[in-house]
Formats: structure tokens, C-alpha cells, sequence
């Protein structure tokens, strides 16, 4: 529980302190027979304030009160 309340903090975090995220996906642009053309796309994702403050909020709640409640 303490792993998860931690993981959700630092989440929280870095998605404050980046504020989005960005990865590489491939994708196949004209497949003609044996030959394939592909393309690298770069997808941006915006992570919302409120997700982040959340995140932190739900985190330290769960270290506050996650080994209490049974």
C-alpha cells in the first residue's frame, strides 16, 4: 500500500512539473507488396493540473490512512 501511496506522489509530481509527456509511435504509411513505408509520429500528451493535484492528494491519503482501515 505504502508503494502504491508513493508511486501516485511522485506521479503527481511529474506531472506538475512537466506538465505533459511525449512518445514515438510507428506507423505504416504505404504497404505495396514486399515493400512498407513506415513513419515515426510524435504524439504529445498534456497532463491536466487537476489530475496531478490529485494524484498527490489520493497518494497522501493512502500513506496517511492506507494501513489504518481494515
Amino acid at each position: 500500500m505504502k508503494f502504491a501511496a508513493i508511486a501516485l506522489i511522485v506521479a503527481g509530481l511529474l506531472g506538475l512539473i512537466y506538465g505533459s509527456f511525449s512518445y514515438t509511435k510507428d506507423k505504416t504509411a504505404i504497404k505495396l507488396g514486399p515493400l512498407e513505408l513506415s513513419v515515426k509520429e510524435r504524439e504529445t500528451v498534456n497532463v491536466p493540473v487537476w489530475a496531478g493535484v490529485g494524484a498527490i492528494v489520493v497518494g497522501g491519503l493512502l500513506l496517511a490512512f492506507g494501513g489504518k482501515a481494515k
